[in-house]
């Protein structure tokens, strides 16, 4: 799994598109199960995941602690899926904590679940980019 990570409208589908221009592209729609995406998996197919911070939005409702489990695990279901298909899984998510930290308690919870997952997925990616002004760093060869 490769994760591009980065502030909105940092460039993190301009340089996904540009390293996978045939990949299948596949939204996370607000209160889906993540393991559903394995629908989209083709076999030797890149697929990209994006809309995490929608889903993860519309999902706050649950426990964090739950929704962190069904997260990990879900995301490790996809991964297996997609090796098994000899298909790269793309996942784009949003950095949040570069900003001010919000006031609002429900601001702030977003902002350190998005983190969470953001590590999890980091922990789990055999590659991690982070893209800023359209410039893409390896943080994980």
């Amino acid at each position: 799994m490769q994760l591009f990570i980065g502030g909105a409208c940092a460039g993190k589908r301009d340089a996904v598109n540009a390293r996978f221009p045939d990949a299948v592209w596949s939204r996370l729609a607000p209160g889906q199960r993540l393991h559903l995406a394995t629908r989209e998996i083709q076999l030797n197919t890149p697929l990209v995941l994006y809309g995490v911070f929608e889903w993860l939005e519309a999902s706050l409702s649950s426990d964090s602690d739950r929704l962190r489990a069904e997260w990990q695990e879900g995301l490790q279901h996809l991964d297996e899926k997609a090796q098994a298909q000899s298909a790269t899984l793309v996942l784009i998510m949003n950095e949040l904590g570069r900003g001010v930290v919000p006031i609002a308690p429900n601001e702030r919870r977003l902002c350190d679940v998005n983190g969470w997952l953001s590590q999890d997925a980091a922990a789990l990616a055999t590659q991690v980019f982070c893209v800023r002004h359209g410039l893409v760093h390896a943080l994980k060869p």
